[in-house]
């Protein structure tokens, strides 16, 4: 089965395909896309789409409406990249794997506070990995499980980051590119999965204590030891996904 992931940036991109070879050496073909690249490994084909759900979510169409030019059609999508999260159920340098992949800002603000898209009669505003697959691949890398918010504004204070903890309990990390992602995925037919590695707690912007580097470190081990998993899961083998 071959798998795409999406990330926003190159460096998330790199610490992706280092997993599998990349990025520090290693083969890997480059296949040109409007406005992007993929990196080709083996099953797993990578692309720094562009950061926000509008970009991911392009990206994504993009690349598998060209899945005809791979070796074999996508049968998984993966949205992967650093993120922020909300410590100290997941602390920086761990990982994450989404349960449930929520547009947490997409609706209306009214007076009585922040209606969903769904409540607005329209839409969705959460999609639902595999629930087999969610828990193989935690453990496989040892990633915690429970929702990822997708925004468009990354969050800066902390009463925005106990407005979202109360509209969306359990939230574990919040990123911009998932929904999008999933979106996309949803409209061709294809599973999707989100995993992320925490670089900052959600809240108050303090760049001194962002861990990107540990982050993408963590990133780049999470797929080292799922890629087994990813390449042969079916989602025709896995019906509860």
């Amino acid at each position: 089965m071959r798998v795409l992931v999406v990330t926003a940036v190159p460096v998330e991109r790199d610490a992706v395909t280092r997993a599998f070879g990349g990025a520090l050496g290693g083969t890997e073909e480059r296949v040109s896309l409007p406005g992007a690249e993929l990196h080709r490994h083996g099953a797993f084909d990578v692309l720094a789409g562009g950061a926000g759900p509008a970009a991911a979510a392009a990206a994504t169409a993009f690349a598998l409406a060209s899945g005809a030019s791979a070796p074999a059609p996508y049968g998984l999508v993966v949205s992967a990249g650093i993120g922020g999260a909300f410590t100290p159920v997941t602390p920086l340098g761990s990982l994450i794997v989404a349960d449930g992949i929520v547009a947490a800002d997409l609706g209306a603000e009214t007076a009585e506070g922040f209606l969903p898209v769904t409540a607005l009669g329209f839409g969705r505003d959460r999609f639902a990995p595999p629930p087999a697959l969610v828990r193989e691949v935690a453990a496989a890398t040892g990633a915690a499980t429970g929702p990822v918010l997708t925004v468009s504004t990354v969050t800066g204070t902390a009463e925005r980051a106990g407005a979202l903890l109360a509209a969306h309990p359990g939230a574990l990390a919040e990123a911009m590119e998932g929904f999008g992602v999933a979106e996309a995925a949803a409209r061709a037919g294809v599973p999707v999965l989100e995993v992320r590695a925490v670089s900052n707690a959600v809240g108050p912007r303090d760049r001194d204590a962002w861990r990107i580097g540990d982050a993408l470190a963590a990133l780049t081990d999470a797929f080292g030891a799922a890629a087994p998993v990813l390449e042969g899961w079916n989602s025709h083998d896995n019906p509860e996904g």
